[in-house]
Formats: structure tokens, C-alpha cells, sequence
């Protein structure tokens, strides 16, 4: 039986995310996600790179509350680079 691949956000990869905004408002988000951001002490967000979509607002970057998302498009997946977490033994003389 094939294991099945866990799937999670990766840095780099293009993303279209609704999200909640004002009252009856949706807004929509597209471009590359750079990573989890901390707001204040206990919020979350997801930072993303807005793409060509928005007009003048291209290359700006946008932090988006986890609690307010609804869905989230994957348009590019950019694979996951191995990063190499072994550094050695590490070893305490006293």
C-alpha cells in the first residue's frame, strides 16, 4: 500500500486564499506564500507576496488571519526543499 504524501503550505508556492472581510465582503488573495507570521501573542497568519492580480498592489505583502479563511486554491506548488538538520554530535566536557 502507498504511503500517503502529507500535504501542508510550502513556501514559494503560488496560492489563491478567500478570506473573510468587512460585513457580506469577501476578499481574495493571490500570490506566493512566504511563510507563518505571529500576530500579537496568541494569532496567527499566513504572509503572502501579492501577485500581478492586484494591479498597483503587486509585490506588496499581506498578512492574512488564520480564523478568517474559508478556502485556499493551490495554482503552483513549489516542492520542499530537505533541509539537513543533523550538525553533528554534540558534546558537553566538563
Amino acid at each position: 500500500m502507498e504511503k500517503e504524501k502529507k500535504l501542508e503550505l510550502t513556501e514559494g508556492s503560488v496560492y489563491k486564499i478567500i478570506s473573510l472581510g468587512s460585513r457580506d465582503n469577501l476578499i481574495e488573495t493571490e500570490g506566493v506564500f512566504k511563510g507563518f507570521i505571529s500576530i500579537g501573542v496568541d494569532e496567527t497568519g499566513l504572509l503572502m507576496e501579492l501577485n500581478s492580480s492586484h494591479g498597483d498592489m503587486a509585490g506588496k505583502m499581506r498578512i492574512i488571519p488564520l480564523h478568517v479563511i474559508l478556502l485556499i486554491d493551490i495554482l503552483d506548488v513549489k516542492e520542499e526543499e530537505k533541509k539537513d538538520d543533523y550538525k553533528g554530535i554534540s558534546h558537553y566536557v566538563g
